[in-house]
């Protein structure tokens, strides 16, 4: 029995994160995402926002006439369909009020109000402030850890001073006024905290963005270490220098009971409802949170500690990043930068000058061919150049144009790479043990003749190992070839026959020897 309430708040709960969720659906809108944008951005620029849809349709017309979104997106029609949608997902709240109108369209359009909604107009603050915010490293405002150790002394000093004055006489305005300015401190704190909190967090969300990157120039790899040796100090070291003095109060004995009045004296007197958010420092929640940023609990390291980890591990990283970019065991580490203006310049080129550019850059103009001949002619006349078999260059002359590396490199033992290798080998040798097989009975039951039997995919390519080694004892076409396979006790002989064509079946199609006959046999002779 005790079950059911619980499932049906867990569903509830779920029903209400997806209603809220719904909130950014315009953002990622599959179209018109450009106008609900401009859209949302015109109601949560204006306080009590109440507009119709003509209004909205009369300000997004100069963003259509600039080209900021899609011609016909603010004629009236258009603006509605885009309105209802809005309050569908929750950004918007319809409304309706009296107008005069000169017509049943003009009231239709005129009666219906659009507002914005709490959650809405908070989605979209956040999204300017995102569409502001540049992708470099974020400030930290390590200036506000003074601060916050001085306000929380003058706080008790404020507290001392209001609990007095209301055990005098709650009413009179000497008691308003020593409230109103404890209230005022503890808005400032909680302010100076949360700045402080989210510029960590930006910072070091970046500074773990940077220094796990594979591939940094020289500039970069400096100008990191400078970010680590200096900044990342100072920061370190204000942090380390008021986190004591900030800890001492916080776990103070009368501090938990100072709290606890703290919060008495703050309750509105009046009601805005049982669902109101009240501003940070009104609830034991936001000391709690507070106290867990700068003193540790078992189980629980604070954020302090947090931070001095993450700076251990930054540096630990770039220190690794150096090793690896200056020990030469990895990739050229300027080969980012370079990427990134030859992009900018293919970015800025016209099509002819990007066909050159290709050409200067990756090679690709007519083939010049000074590799030596291969052992047997293995082209393909269907296959493009770009998609049929490349030359293994080595890492040193690929990485850096070296040939040489002085002393071999060590070789790692890897036994999962070794246990694959021996997998595949043992794999290979069973299927050209069946593909031999495969000849060898095929041989028997055809008399030696190819023609008449279907060669599947393996014992083909076996036969073309026979052909291979046959072809390449003649010197003339004239002349006749043999190849044994000793393993497996098979035997080829090629011999010429003017206007004889050898065929050969198998499952992928039909291979032709013109002028030649084939004779095939198990047992070497």
């Amino acid at each position: 029995m005790s079950s059911e309430p619980s499932s049906d708040a867990a569903a509830d709960l779920a029903a209400d994160e997806a209603r809220r969720l719904k909130l950014y659906a315009y953002l990622d809108a599959r179209e018109h995402r450009r106008t609900y944008l401009w859209i949302m951005r015109l109601f949560a620029s204006t306080l009590l926002a109440d507009l119709s849809a003509g209004e909205v349709s009369a300000a997004l017309s100069p963003a259509e006439r600039r080209g900021d979104i899609a011609t016909g997106e603010s004629r009236v029609e258009n603006v509605i369909t885009r309105l209802k949608q809005l309050v569908e997902w929750g950004n918007l709240v319809a409304g309706r009020r009296e107008v005069v109108a000169s017509s049943i369209a003009e009231f239709q359009h005129g009666s219906v109000r659009y507002q914005v909604s709490k959650l809405g107009v908070r989605v979209q603050r956040d999204v300017d402030e995102l569409l502001r915010t540049t992708e470099g490293a974020r400030e930290v405002s390590r200036e506000l850890l003074p601060a916050i150790a001085a306000g929380l002394d003058e706080l008790l000093v404020r507290l001392s001073r209001a609990a007095h004055e209301h055990a005098r006489d709650p009413g009179s305005d000497t008691a308003q006024k020593a409230v109103e300015r404890m209230a005022e401190q503890v808005t400032t704190l909680f302010l100076q905290h949360g700045e402080l909190a989210a510029t960590v967090r930006d910072f070091y969300a970046y500074l773990g963005q940077v220094v796990t990157r594979y591939q940094m120039a020289s500039a970069e790899i400096s100008g990191f270490r400078n970010l680590l040796v200096e900044y990342i100090q100072m920061v370190v070291e204000d942090v380390l220098r008021y986190t004591p003095a900030i800890a001492e109060i916080l776990t103070r004995d009368e501090f938990a009971g100072a709290t606890r009045h703290l919060l008495r004296l703050l309750t509105p007197s009046g009601s805005l409802g049982r669902d109101v958010e009240r501003a940070r420092g009104r609830a034991a929640a936001d000391w709690r949170e507070l106290t867990d940023w700068f003193v540790d609990r078992p189980g629980r390291p604070s954020q302090v500690t947090a931070l001095r980890e993450a700076t251990a591990r930054a540096i630990g990283t770039l220190l690794a990043t150096v090793k690896r970019a200056t020990s030469g065991g990895g990739p050229e580490p300027g080969r980012r930068a370079e990427l990134l203006q030859l992009a900018a310049w293919f970015d800025e080129s016209t099509p002819d000058q990007a066909h050159t550019l290709a050409a200067a850059a990756f090679g690709l103009h007519s083939a010049r061919h000074i590799a030596p001949a291969p052992e047997h002619d293995g082209d393909d006349e269907q296959t493009p150049w770009a998609d049929g078999p490349v030359v293994d260059v080595l890492v040193t002359v690929r990485g850096r144009g070296e040939r040489t590396r002085g002393r071999t490199s060590r070789i790692l033992d890897n036994p999962l790479g070794r246990e694959q290798l021996l997998a595949e080998a043992r794999n290979a040798d069973a299927r050209h043990t069946a593909a031999v097989a495969e000849l060898a009975v095929l041989a028997e039951e055809a008399g030696g003749r190819l023609d008449q039997v279907t060669l599947s995919a393996d014992a083909l390519g076996t036969l073309c190992g026979l052909l291979t080694d046959a072809m390449a004892q003649r010197e003339r076409a004239s002349d006749p070839g043999e190849a044994i396979d000793p393993v497996g006790g098979l035997t080829l002989k090629l011999r010429p026959e003017k206007g004889g064509t050898a065929v050969i079946h198998t499952d992928g199609g039909v291979l032709e020897l013109q002028n030649t006959a084939v004779e095939f046999s198990t047992g070497i002779t």
